[in-house]
């Protein structure tokens, strides 16, 4: 499925860019408000028809970007950008356990410095962006913008370092980055400029490198099974597939049903001693002995939020996850005709305080010029996990209505327990979202064991799972053969969990010995 951002800019709903969003209260004046009546706020596609054009929606109307003048760029806007804080917040805090230290290095690095490292640069080459004027003067050498901060850090790194003492040396930042990329631009998914953060990391040695591989690629799944609700596998690149110069590359993929494509969740590399070799990055060791250190760099990026619209939205906009949801609660009040509204009102701000005081994130919507039937469904395309609503009945019963977003499901529960409930339900929904995610993931894993079984799973939209001999040209060879409108197929990792590989069984595209399951499909 090709998104791109000329189809997109038509199925934004004016409506949604003028109102106030999120909680605004409604103004103070004494003239009565004329009460909005229309109700421009559904889907124009749904998510099994045209999923292109339905994520493109979603994503506008729900307020989490607006595209911007320069095809690729996107504007997130703070429905957006304060999911990214929770998910920092989470991971900043574990990787500081692990002695990670903050750092920010320029966004310009020289071209010889970026070519130093041959494999390195062949693989990001297209995608960088390269300055070459100052005003209307031509700069004297062009300045490349980082496409990833591996060659901008590691000449300083060989500065820093010198004895065993100076190890483990270990560096994180949060930034942006560029990637000059024109194939089919998604907001998240795939644009010329995102935000990620990228640790890099030296040691004396290949253990303590290895280990780190792991510690952060287990972070990686965490943040998205557990935050994000989206189930992930943990596994291996191939050698095609690696981080161009490293050792080796490891990811957690994640996998969209609707188009059938794998997605690339987050990666952490073993870049093993190349870059030291390149940068000259040596310590002195406990011997007196000069040695070439051991490196790690790691990353994950706004990307994530697009997984997670794709893999949770429905028909009526974003589903959020509790965990991450910038409001987790959405309380609304439903006065009636004659209706005691100061009270109502009184009784909401009552629930929002408690919520809030709990550390529950609620808020409400007292905008007096939408109806309640208005907001619902705003708030629903918003995705909001609860919505909360309070009228003369349940003011007089001491109730309140809650509403799960999920599954559109209502109870009415005593005010006296409103915490408690709402706690409940937040963690039920956040369950419920991924079990419901890796029940219809895993219903898409295919194991095949021939050619015409991988054939028949990729036109049916797979995750396949395929005995492989590992051999790159046979790679290179599915890719060919499976080549056309919809993209190749390519290896998505070879997961760390391994079906048992029966002795005889061979490779599905070569009829060589086998040596590994992997999941192969066509990808973002």
């Amino acid at each position: 499925m090709c998104f791109t951002s000329s189809c997109c800019t038509a199925v934004r709903d004016p409506a949604m860019s003028t109102n106030k969003g999120a909680g605004g209260a409604g103004g103070g004046g004494k003239k009565k408000k004329e009460v909005k009546k229309e109700t421009k706020l559904g889907m124009a596609y749904k998510k099994d028809d045209n999923f292109g054009e339905w994520y493109s929606e979603v994503v506008v109307n729900s307020e989490m970007i607006e595209y911007y003048d320069i095809s690729g760029c996107y504007i997130l806007r703070p429905w957006a950008m304060e999911i990214w804080e929770l998910l920092k917040e989470f991971f900043d805090a574990e990787i500081k356990k692990l002695k990670l230290k903050p750092y920010y290095f320029p966004l310009f690095v020289t071209e010889n410095v970026l070519q130093k490292e041959k494999d390195h640069i062949e693989g990001f080459a297209p995608e960088v962006a390269w300055v070459t004027k100052s005003g209307k003067s031509d700069l004297e050498a062009p300045i490349a913008i980082r496409p990833t901060s591996e060659t901008v850090m590691y000449p300083y790194f060989s500065k820093w370092i010198r004895s065993h003492r100076d190890l483990p040396l270990k560096c994180n930042q949060w930034c942006n980055v560029v990637r000059w990329e024109f194939s089919n631009p998604t907001p998240f998914i795939r644009s010329r400029e995102f935000l990620w953060q990228e640790g890099h990391t030296v040691f004396a040695n290949k253990e303590e490198a290895d280990e780190e591989v792991l510690q952060i690629l287990e972070l990686y799944r965490r943040i998205y099974e557990e935050f994000l609700a989206v189930p992930v596998s943990k596994g291996r690149k191939s050698e095609m597939e690696k981080f161009a110069g490293g050792l080796y590359t490891t990811s957690v993929e994640a996998f969209i049903p609707n188009t059938g494509r794998g997605i690339q969740g987050a990666t952490s590399h073993c870049l093993g001693q190349n870059f030291a070799k390149m940068f000259d990055i040596t310590f002195e060791n406990e011997k007196g002995e000069r040695s070439m250190v051991w490196q790690n760099s790691w990353a994950y990026t706004t990307r994530s939020i697009g997984v997670m619209v794709m893999t949770h939205g429905d028909d009526k906009g974003l589903v959020l996850p509790p965990k991450v949801a910038p409001v987790q609660v959405i309380i609304i009040p439903v006065p009636f005709k004659d209706a005691d509204t100061t009270a109502i009102k009184g009784a909401c701000e009552s629930a929002v305080y408690t919520l809030n005081q709990a550390g529950i994130r609620a808020d409400l919507d007292a905008r007096e010029n939408y109806s309640p039937g208005w907001k619902y469904s705003q708030w629903e395309m918003k995705g909001v996990p609860l919505r909360i609503e309070i009228g003369p009945k349940d003011l007089a019963n001491k109730q309140v209505r809650i509403v799960r977003r999920d599954n559109g499901t209502k109870v009415d529960i005593p005010s006296t327990d409103l915490v408690e409930q709402v706690r409940l339900l937040l963690n039920v929904i956040q369950v419920n979202l991924f079990e419901t995610a890796k029940q219809k993931r895993d219903a898409c894993i295919a194991p095949i064991s021939t050619w015409d079984e991988f054939t028949a799973a990729l036109n049916d939209k797979k995750l396949i799972l395929a005995p492989w001999c590992d051999e790159e040209e046979v790679e290179k060879d599915v890719k060919a053969r499976t080549k056309g409108e919809l993209g190749a197929a390519k290896t998505l990792c070879t997961p760390f969990d391994q079906p048992d590989l029966p002795s005889g069984t061979v490779c599905f595209a070569s009829g060589k010995a086998a040596t590994k399951w992997s999941f192969w499909g066509r990808s973002y």
